[in-house]
């Protein structure tokens, strides 16, 4: 596959069985219906997918299991973080032999290190395999800020770095890489609520966490900003408050439960996070059905709906 870096590609969640075990039918039957309803691929292993807390054998699994559900439809795109380099590494090279389309390269979990040892960690990511890569430019959540000059300097040794997921919450950074490299690189907005800043500074797509749960109307977003239609700011305005909870440490929390009001999915994450109870719940489920209800696209026919 000519790897086409945008539109809305989800950066998807992993369901879990009742055992916490995971539940590999169900990752490729969300990958299939997220397709369907407009996303232009998907982003697997991140954050949102509670990456830190699988296993070597699950993620080469899950990974699989995108790519069969797919069958060359639409991209699989591997998130590449690990500890140690070296773990980084391999799993670059799974996601190659596993069939994947791109990798998505990130810093390490813990050790946030200086420029020197940052650029080493991602060359060797980048040197692992010969598939297309984007860096993951993510300070608030890794502590590690890849500056557009630092970005430059790695887009101009690597031609197989092709993107950059843009997470630092400053919209102006995706003007300062756009006026640094032109068209070298395609920008890509990490961050659900800045999504349309960052689309009007010059971003092609959007590595979403909310289109789990609402694929159609993230896509319906994307496109209205891209095309710079004044309802694009009336459906930004009614998204917010869902957009906004993948930006809060209990973000996979709160977008899995997402997932089940909207009937797709379920609440179920990996220790160390624990399920919402109490208020916590009641509030973020509010919040959810409040949206639901108010919700402006259709759906097509037989789509879930949401429950209560």
């Amino acid at each position: 596959m000519n790897m086409q870096w945008r539109g809305v590609m989800p950066a998807i969640t992993t369901p879990f069985n009742a055992d916490l075990s995971v539940d590999y039918a169900a990752l490729g039957q969300r990958c299939q219906r997220l397709i369907a309803a407009g996303c232009t691929g998907v982003v697997a292993l991140g954050s949102l997918g509670e990456g830190a807390t699988l296993e070597a054998e699950e993620k080469r699994r899950i990974l699989a299991a995108c790519v069969a559900a797919l069958q060359g439809k639409a991209p699989v795109v591997a998130g590449i973080s690990a500890l140690s380099t070296a773990q980084a590494v391999a799993l670059a090279r799974v996601a190659e032999a596993s069939g994947c389309d791109g990798i998505m390269a990130l810093p390490p979990y813990v050790y946030a290190g200086d420029w020197g040892e940052m650029k080493a960690h991602i060359a060797a990511i980048l040197n692992a395999t010969r598939l297309p890569a984007m860096l993951y430019n993510n300070p608030i959540a890794y502590g590690t800020d890849f500056l557009p000059a630092q970005i430059a300097e790695l887009a101009k040794a690597f031609p197989q770095l092709a993107a950059v997921k843009e997470s630092s919450g400053d919209a102006r950074r995706i003007a300062a890489l756009r006026a640094l490299m032109g068209e070298r690189l395609a920008l890509l907005v990490g961050l659900d609520d800045c999504i349309v800043e960052g689309v009007m500074m010059g971003a092609q797509g959007w590595i979403a966490g909310l289109a789990n749960a609402l694929p159609q109307e993230s896509v319906a977003l994307f496109e209205a900003a891209r095309e710079h239609r004044a309802e694009a700011f009336e459906l930004y305005r009614w998204f917010l408050p869902l957009l906004r909870m993948d930006t809060v440490p209990k973000f996979v929390q709160l977008i899995k439960l997402a997932e089940e009001i909207c009937g797709v999915g379920s609440p179920r994450v990996r220790p160390p996070r624990l399920e919402l109870t109490g208020e916590e719940r009641e509030t973020a489920r509010a919040t959810i059905q409040a949206a639901l209800a108010s919700r402006p696209t259709r759906h097509p026919a037989g789509a879930p709906a949401g429950k209560n």
